[in-house]
């Protein structure tokens, strides 16, 4: 059976010589030593200014958005998870949807500045499998109308653009270390961001809202413990081997796959992290049929990411006919850090015969 992902686990000696650590230490969680030490590895590997390792991507994302006091129309993209809408709800704020580019399924620059109004609070965007649109531009556009840029960087760890790390750009960036993703902490996630003032201010957010006895805002406990913590640190040191295999794997299907299989263009000015494989289909039931003849042969891609975010029941409907097409025909075939070329050749033999 072969599954979207598969999750990288150390050699378990590895994680145990941690454990036995968190035993001697007896310091389970709040901030304890193994934390604070991921904190400033993460930092030096990520090549960021201030991170703070917190529960989850979601919890980073509602952290982010309150740090900024956030509240009201947001424009954000509407092909990403749905938690990066949901974080939004979550902190009462309006999603506002700008359209995506049809090759690189990020937001237009243009698209958002166009949804852009006097009661846009800020902007929250995703680099959507790690890759990205015009930084730089959406930077600007920002600036301009005097809100903060929040970047969802679930997808995009290790990612660089222009030759500095992805997390560098816009005035916040979160990430999320689940199981899923190419590095992580079994559930995690983090906040990056370039002002140690803002770093202070989501510490504060994470912990309750108080530093000892001192009460300076109604926080929620959005902390990690030194187990995941661990498990951070152990899976950091095997980074670079994970990344160089998932390449491999995804040079071997972009080698494989039938010229009319339909990739997405990634923008040259990025370093990838390799973290999905995805691919179009000419129509949603071309799409079914694919997952139907994977299935078949106990293989099991995801439809990520399915439905449009604009197309959520529980909100009002908004127009993005671009992303609306594109999530009816995504679908993200098996990589990992452990797959080999048969399995990867398997695939390839299915897809392109459903072609």
């Amino acid at each position: 059976m072969l599954h979207v992902t598969k999750s990288y686990l150390p050699d378990l000696k590895e994680y145990v010589d941690y454990l036995e650590k968190i035993w001697s230490s007896n310091h389970l969680t709040n901030d304890g030593p193994l934390l604070l030490e991921l904190e400033k590895k993460l930092a030096e590997f990520l090549e960021v200014d201030n991170i703070v390792f917190v529960g989850n991507g979601t919890i980073a994302l509602q952290l982010a958005l309150k740090a900024y006091n956030v509240i009201g129309d947001v424009v954000t993209t509407p092909f990403s998870y749905c938690a990066t809408t949901n974080a939004l709800i979550w902190e009462g704020c309006n999603p506002v949807f700008a359209d995506i580019d049809p090759i690189s399924l990020t937001v237009e620059s243009s698209q958002l500045e166009n949804k852009i109004s006097a009661k846009t609070k800020a902007i929250l965007t995703t680099h959507v499998y790690g890759n990205a649109g015009d930084l730089v531009k959406q930077e600007e556009i920002a600036s301009n109308a005097g809100i903060p840029l929040i970047y969802d960087g679930a997808h995009a760890f290790g990612v660089k653009y222009k030759g500095k790390s992805i997390f560098t750009y816009g005035d916040i960036t979160t990430c999320s270390f689940h199981a899923t993703k190419i590095f992580h902490t079994v559930e995690g996630g983090a906040v990056i961001t370039k002002e140690k003032k803002m770093a202070e201010k989501v510490r504060e957010l994470r912990s309750f809202g108080h530093k000892g006895d001192i009460y300076l805002s109604a926080g929620i406990n959005g902390k990690n413990s030194e187990f995941h913590a661990a498990m951070g640190l152990a899976n950091l040191k095997h980074f670079n081997q994970i990344k160089g295999h998932r390449r491999k794997a995804s040079e071997l299907y972009e080698l494989s796959l039938d010229k009319k299989v339909q990739t997405i263009q990634w923008n040259p000015s990025v370093e990838r992290n390799y973290s999905y494989f995805p691919i179009v289909g000419f129509n949603n039931e071309h799409l079914l049929h694919i997952i139907k003849c994977l299935n078949e042969a106990n293989i099991f891609p995801r439809r990520y990411f399915y439905p449009s975010l604009n197309e959520l029941p529980y909100l009002l409907k908004q127009a993005c006919p671009v992303s609306e097409d594109i999530a009816n025909r995504i679908l993200c075939l098996p990589l990992s850090a452990s797959i080999t070329d048969a399995e990867i050749l398997e695939v390839v033999k299915i897809v392109n015969l459903s072609y």
